[in-house]
């Protein structure tokens, strides 16, 4: 197969993301560039609300047994016991202001949890891996 040599400017972002992937799998940037030219970008997080961003951004460093340990993570049921009980009382009655704070951590805390996972099974695919649904 004839090789072609290619300059491209990218974005600062994108390109960093790249290092980062090849950083995080052991491989090498341009493996990871040709990659990404046959199946597209690694998985965007630029929809995620704001205030999680920094937190999905840093999955891309994660190597894979790492993202592996986050895509399977699970809730416990006592880890949910709380926030539960506090939606119940939400909808029966009015929550204090320290119950309506406590819910809205608890609530940040489950959002970032799932995206966290989201963005780890999806980073997963975009290296290669098969992801059953977790």
């Amino acid at each position: 197969m004839q090789l072609e040599t290619v300059t491209l400017k990218i974005p600062e972002i994108l390109y960093q993301r790249l290092v980062n992937t090849a950083g995080a799998t052991q491989r090498p940037l341009e493996e990871i560039i040709l990659h990404a030219l046959q199946v597209g970008s690694p998985p965007a997080y630029d929809d995620v609300p704001a205030e999680f961003q920094a937190d999905i951004a840093g999955l891309d460093k994660l190597d894979d047994t790492t993202l592996w340990q986050i895509a399977k993570s699970k809730k416990t049921p006592a880890d949910m016991e709380r926030y539960n009980i506090l939606l119940d009382s939400n909808s029966s009655r009015q929550l204090t202001d320290a119950e309506r704070l406590e819910l809205m951590q608890l609530r940040h805390e489950a959002d970032l949890f799932m995206l966290r996972k989201a963005q780890a099974a999806a980073l997963l695919r975009w290296r290669g891996h098969i992801v059953p649904a977790l």
